[in-house]
């Protein structure tokens, strides 16, 4: 099986705002997208999933045009997408329907997922305890009376509750609290053994080095860096140095012309020309007797790689 997506173009008027993105991912796993606000990410994921027209290319799966009323596919928007009235139960059991899943099967798999995202006071308030202590009916709860973070649980649920083959996930940390996003880290992974094909738009880009192996990142719709992240990684050499020293070391940093990139309290980062300049200046940090703490020499994070090549485009444009 493969999922692939071939020169996938859109414009409005005479602004193009996905120039012909090409991506495949041959076997299961998670693929991210990435951009600043406005590079094409969510235009994509639409046009992926049929929910607005192309004006060129197409989305393949298993070598066929991708049908999403044929492909069991779950979609998790940035946006909010509830009905804010309606309450949250009706909800998921209409979602269940437009996904031709059976209704017992729904009741079942929204009492597994109800537990998993710890919703079940929401979903089921009449078997709460203080419902019981009071002997009174319960009002089903309606979307408007959750949370941000537990609207997005909601959506999430209706995502999975088809059992999807694919998975397209549209910012799906975004604005959760540290519990909440470790939740959904696991479901991702769980996900993941299930052997699903997964497709992640996030800002977060320590998510994106912890999930996914190959990765494309857009600017103004083009795709200016793709391909697999560790070996983007490493075509960028082990050049970034984390020192910490008990004392100055600063008069060492100028002798050697290297470029200080941060300083914190905690360390200071430096650029240096590779292996052997770094192993040079750890030699004179020792024969000069500074007290060193850390000495780390490693390849640039994708948030790193992410600003000097956005940024560089941006630059050009």
């Amino acid at each position: 099986m493969s999922f692939e997506v071939k020169k996938l173009f859109k414009k409005y008027g005479e602004k193009v705002v996905v120039n012909e993105l090409s991506f495949e991912m041959k076997e299961p796993g998670v693929y991210a997208l990435l951009g600043t606000n406005g590079a094409g990410k969510t235009t994509s994921i639409r046009m992926m999933l049929n929910m607005i027209a192309k004006d060129g290319g197409e989305v393949l799966w298993q070598g066929k045009p991708l049908n999403t009323e044929e492909t069991r596919v779950g979609y998790l928007a940035e946006e909010r997408g509830l009905y804010p009235k309606y309450t949250l139960m009706d909800q998921l059991m209409y979602f269940a329907a437009l996904k031709n899943v059976p209704k017992n099967e729904a009741k079942e798999k929204i009492r597994y997922w109800s537990k998993v995202l710890e919703l079940d006071e929401y979903l089921y308030p009449e078997l709460s305890g203080e419902a019981s202590k009071k002997r009174k009916k319960i009002k089903p709860m309606k979307a408007d009376q959750l949370s941000k973070g537990n609207q997005q649980k909601i959506q999430l649920m209706a995502a999975l509750i088809d059992d999807p083959e694919i998975l397209i996930f549209d910012e799906p940390i975004s604005g959760l609290d540290p519990v909440n996003t470790d939740l959904f880290k696991n479901i991702i992974r769980q996900e993941m053994e299930k052997g699903k094909y997964i497709i992640m738009s996030s800002h977060q880009m320590a998510t994106v080095e912890e999930f996914c192996e190959n990765i494309t990142i857009l600017n103004h719709g083009n795709a200016v860096l793709q391909g697999n992240l560790n070996e983007i990684k490493k075509g960028y050499g082990r050049v970034n140095l984390e020192i910490k020293c008990d004392d100055d070391f600063s008069e060492l940093i100028t002798r050697f012309g290297l470029k200080v990139v941060e300083e914190t309290p905690d360390k200071i980062m430096l650029k240096v020309k590779g292996e052997d300049q770094a192993r040079e200046f750890l030699s004179a940090l020792i024969s000069e007797g500074h007290q060193i703490v850390r000495f780390e020499l490693r390849e640039p994070s994708l948030h790193e790689i992410f600003v000097e090549t956005v940024g560089g485009a941006n630059e050009e444009d």
